[in-house]
């Protein structure tokens, strides 16, 4: 009997809260945390943000760091889920607990505030110059909580944090680790948005993911993670839910889109429900990944008709509320996910007015109760990298 791997704690930081509580609040009020920047010092004031509104020296001094540390916004934000997830779970750090954390962003932020200075051949900044690497905001936040065992970093852009739980579900599985804590950190950053922006997909209103009339996305930051256990360790542990499946395909069709047909997004929800050992009719609630992007929705919507059919589950996008925050989305919505599973509630995908014509899929727009067992989170990234992931209550 596959019984799934055990998650014994969540953390998250998002727009829409700075802990698991007040990210739950938000959702069930329908209180969007989509706004313009303050934090970030861009020229694109007018382009709209799912923005944490505090600074890096108030996320510093909450971690009680040292003054002149070289901790990323990225880091910091990393650091403060983490920290949550932790003190949920009671988990002994030592050298069997792993630590497998999701960016795409890594240190760029800081990399923009300081290259001037680099270039001028100015030193008092010379920390950050190694930060634009992915692993050193991973090895940061390694370092803060004593994590020394195994350390990773994925880098598979908007698939990242999905990508890190599937791959510490799969080490559990294998007895390499005990105990291993996944998810994934982005913050905003002026590449980010300049680069969005070029491409003509960030949307100049609050998006609206699966509508007829979808404009682009709002980008986000945030960070989110769980802590993973073998069985061995629970020990009349409460379990917050089960990682019972999980798929990772590539259909190499574009860097920047999906296929038209959705042939990654249908392999990756094919293969987690083959690992679940689950029948499509078992699955509840589905967390798309719905950008509202034209490209983005019409594929996942498609493939989601290539694989329930006419009894597509009851699904949203959550990216209203908290802006597509890139690695950590995933991350982010396991939370959502399991956040569903333990309250049996399914959120609202803001913002929907009409159904796409080519599909006539329509999400749900009101907070529904329902008995659920199952949910299955979609994360798909650019070049193709797609990530589906099956979340079970511990009961089910």
């Amino acid at each position: 009997m596959n019984r799934g791997v055990a998650v014994t704690g969540m953390g998250i930081i998002s727009a829409i809260g700075n802990n698991t509580e007040e990210n739950y609040r938000s959702l069930l009020s329908k209180k969007s945390g989509i706004s313009f920047p303050e934090i970030l010092n861009t020229t694109h004031k007018n382009i709209l943000v799912g923005e944490i509104k505090i600074s890096n020296k108030s996320l510093a001094e909450s971690l009680e760091l040292p003054k002149g540390h070289s901790f990323t916004r990225a880091a910091l934000l990393g650091s403060i889920a983490l920290k949550e997830a932790l003190e949920q779970s009671k988990i002994k750090i030592d050298a069997e607990t792993g630590f497998i954390s999701g960016t795409s962003v890594g240190g760029i932020d800081e990399t923009e505030n300081h290259f001037k200075e680099f270039t001028e051949g100015k030193t008092k900044n010379n920390r950050f110059i190694r930060s634009q690497h992915p692993g050193f905001t991973t090895e940061k936040i390694a370092e803060h909580f004593g994590i020394t065992g195994f350390v990773s970093t994925i880098s598979t852009a908007c698939s990242s944090g999905a990508n890190a739980i599937m791959m510490g579900a799969r080490m559990i599985k294998a007895g390499k680790l005990k105990r291993v804590i996944v998810g994934g950190t982005d913050c905003l950053t002026k590449f980010t948005l300049n680069g969005f922006n070029s491409l003509m997909i960030l949307s100049d209103q609050h998006c609206r993911s699966f509508d007829e009339n979808r404009s682009g996305l709002n980008l986000g930051e945030g960070a989110a993670y769980l802590v993973l256990e073998a069985e061995e360790e629970l020990k009349g542990k409460t379990v917050l839910g089960r990682i019972m499946g999980y798929g990772n395909a590539n259909d190499a069709f574009h860097q920047t889109a999906s296929s038209e047909n959705g042939e990654g997004a249908f392999l990756a929800m094919h293969q987690a429900l083959k690992i679940s050992n689950l029948s499509s009719g078992k699955i509840d609630y589905i967390n798309a990944h719905g950008t509202a992007t034209k490209n983005n929705d019409l594929s996942e919507s498609r493939a989601l008709q290539r694989l329930f059919g006419e009894n597509v589950p009851y699904f949203s996008s959550t990216k209203a509320f908290t802006g597509h925050s890139l690695a950590a989305a995933g991350a982010l919505e396991a939370v959502y996910s399991l956040i569903s599973l333990n309250k049996q509630q399914m959120f609202p995908n803001l913002n929907f007015s009409r159904a796409m014509s080519e599909t006539e899929l329509q999400p749900i727009t009101e907070l529904k109760e329902k008995k659920l067992n199952f949910t299955l989170s979609n994360s798909f990234g650019f070049g193709g990298n797609c990530t589906s992931l099956i979340f079970a209550k511990d009961e089910a």
